[in-house]
């Protein structure tokens, strides 16, 4: 044990200078924070209050911070979730208005989000709390102010010698090492997880850019709070480091205390010996078997791991963890396929999360290093409007994607099939809605800007709550804000191609915005954007639309599947904000944040003129977009539209 003004570090928390709060410390010096409880609440904080000199650092000097410790979650039933806990920063060790369960007893409903909480929590969850938008049962989340995670990933950690990523169960029984550095000079949180056999992984499961000058106060208390649910389990800290003003010392693993001897209920001695000897068997055995099996068809889990992968390692699946959960990539798990791959529905074995794989040739090697980089960072992207990008692999020719998976498939299924029940009006504008925040997320809110270039209602997809999703980022690009985007082959779906791309090439974030308008029309008529088998004045969606207006009837262009079921004023702003959207001249379009501020009635939209050259594909100056799109004809149908280039390698083509 050792402490001083700026750290302290306990192998053991005998005679530590811990605050109890419903946990307690074993006489080996087990930090205990609750116990096989129903609705239990356990914390432990460092007594003293850490200077953290936070209104320093907004002057310049540098805040950083670092701690490590051990823990174990041991659950009542075998490998069964049972809450969870969470490291914490907290202005306060007074938490009487807190709850337990998913609030591990750090907020509560009405305190949950509040920018006067000044807490920073790292999240070792182990339920899916759908309010919070939980990654999955078995994950990690670093939280500010709130339980929703500003980041969070399944659990996992980077192998060094093996260079790939391992899953982890929290609730395996097993100690486990955290390491959470916080570097204040780059304003970038940090946090690694491993099995306490493991040295350090390389590579941090989560990193975030966030200031925390402004989110913690000068004085503030450091430590753990668990909560038990109905289900229940035991949760402790073996050993803990902290240092306010660099890296945290180093734990001695072999100092630290025990667990407690794990034994159900009336097992004795002999049992439990014939147990261990049948299971020592049968382990023998199945090694035997298992590395037979693995000589004979290790060719068949045969990955390509280059170098320079190493620093993505916490983002890359191993091919095998693939393909088991796909069941081999068998035709009764194929959720669909395109012109860029095939998409398998697949059910990890290791944390059983349902997932999306999407297959996407790569015989070329030329931009691979470039093209895993910016899937890598898009998969830092987190917003509770878009698909997650959880991670790939690689394998021979192939680049496997994995995605959060959609139980509702896709929003055009909803509009355009009858297999699908008619979404309601109020269904629709959430998801108009929800689509413009996460394009406005990628426009302007991320770390850099993002180009999605293929906005429309099959990369629409919709979860349990039939929520929309914006997915497939296959044509997606990135910039650095403040930056030109550069000039590429045109990529996209007829449709939705706003005119200036046709003639320089150039995508935008005016040209996203265009195909949001296409989209929008599309949601709320019920019709895609372009259909050669309409009458000649409805073969064009915003032309008709904007034929309709000028009309002064509208509302005649709404999805006659609503039955007139829905708010005129909703109806007509999205109609008219189609429009606006569609306009030919880039410049004249609103930008997200604006879009955003129309939906929520926070802005009123601005009048449209009459003239039919401003909207839509029409024009002076649009004669090569027309001619373009009529270059489709025999490809089009009734229930599709062409994407261009979508025969063509996503690594050569408009990347």
């Amino acid at each position: 044990m050792a402490v001083d003004e700026n750290q302290f570090l306990y192998n053991g928390f005998d005679g530590a200078n811990i605050h109890l709060d419903g946990a307690k410390i074993h006489s080996n010096g087990l930090l205990q924070l609750t116990n096989t409880s129903k609705q239990q609440i356990g914390r432990a904080f460092y007594q003293l209050p850490i200077r953290f000199d936070t209104s320093s650092s907004r002057l310049g000097r540098d805040l950083s911070f670092s701690t490590h410790f051990v823990f174990a979650i041991v659950p009542e039933i075998t490998n069964l979730s049972c809450c969870g806990m969470a490291f914490a920063i907290s202005p306060s060790t007074d938490f009487t208005k807190a709850l337990g369960n998913q609030y591990f007893g750090l907020l509560n409903t009405s305190s949950n989000g509040l920018s006067s909480n000044h807490l920073l929590a790292i999240e070792l969850d182990t339920l899916t709390n759908p309010e919070f938008n939980d990654t999955n049962d078995n994950h990690v989340g670093i939280d500010i102010n709130s339980l929703v995670s500003n980041v969070s990933a399944p659990v996992m950690y980077y192998s060094n010698r093996e260079r790939i990523n391992r899953s982890m169960l929290l609730v395996s029984e097993s100690p486990m090492q955290v390491w959470i550095e916080y570097d204040g000079s780059e304003n970038v949180l940090n946090v690694t997880i491993a099995p306490i056999t493991s040295p350090k992984p390389d590579v941090s499961l989560l990193s975030t850019h966030i200031n925390l000058s402004s989110i913690l106060l000068d004085s503030m208390y450091v430590g753990f709070s668990a909560a038990t649910g109905l289900v229940t389990g035991n949760h402790y800290i073996l050993g803990w480091s902290f240092n306010k003003s660099g890296k945290a010392q180093g734990l001695e693993i072999s100092k630290l205390p025990s667990l407690p001897r794990q034994r159900k209920p009336g097992q004795g001695i002999t049992g439990l010996g014939i147990i261990v000897s049948v299971t020592i068997v049968v382990i023998g055995l199945t090694i035997t078997i298992a590395g037979t099996f693995y000589v004979l068809r290790r060719k068949k889990y045969e990955e390509i791991r280059e170098d320079w992968e190493r620093e993505y390692g916490p983002h890359r699946f191993s091919y095998k963890d693939l393909f088991k959960a796909t069941r081999g990539f068998i035709d009764e798990e194929l959720l669909g396929a395109g012109g860029f791959g095939k998409v398998y529905r697949g059910v990890l074995q290791s944390s059983k999360e349902q997932v999306a794989v999407k297959k996407v040739s790569h015989d070329s090697k030329q931009g691979m290093r470039e093209f895993v980089a910016e899937i890598v960072s898009m998969g830092r992207l987190r917003h509770r409007n878009l698909v997650q990008l959880l991670g790939y692999s690689r394998r021979k020719g192939e680049l496997l994607l994995v995605y959060d998976y959609m139980p509702n498939g896709s929003l055009d299924k909803f509009l355009f099939s009858n297999e699908k029940p008619v979404l309601k009006w109020a269904q629709r504008y959430r998801i108009i809605r929800g689509v413009a925040s996460a394009l406005l997320y990628l426009h302007e809110e991320w770390d850099q800007v993002v180009l999605h270039r293929d906005v429309k209602a099959s990369n629409v997809l919709l979860d349990a709550d039939l929520n929309g999703r914006l997915g497939d980022f296959g044509l997606a690009r990135l910039y650095d804000h403040g930056a030109n985007p550069e000039t590429t082959h045109v990529m996209g779906t007829v449709g939705y191609l706003a005119p200036e791309l046709t003639r320089f090439g150039k995508a935008t974030t005016s040209t996203d915005v265009f195909a949001f308008g296409a989209f929008i029309l599309e949601v709320a008529c019920g019709r895609r954007p372009i259909q050669l088998q309409q009458l000649p004045d409805k073969v064009v969606l915003v032309d008709w639309v904007f034929e309709k207006w000028k009309e002064g009837v509208i509302l005649e262009t709404s999805d006659p599947r609503l039955g007139g079921d829905y708010l005129e004023e909703e109806m007509e702003l999205v109609l008219k904000l189609g429009l606006l959207c569609s306009k030919s001249n880039p410049v004249t379009r609103p930008s997200m944040r604006q879009v955003m501020q129309y939906l929520d009635g926070d802005a009123l939209l601005p009048e449209i003129i009459h003239d039919s050259t401003s909207i839509g594909t029409t024009g002076p100056g649009n004669e090569a977009y027309s001619d373009f799109v009529m270059s489709f004809p025999s490809t089009m149908t009734k229930s599709s539209t062409p994407s261009v280039a979508s025969t063509e390698s996503i690594l050569t083509s408009g990347r």
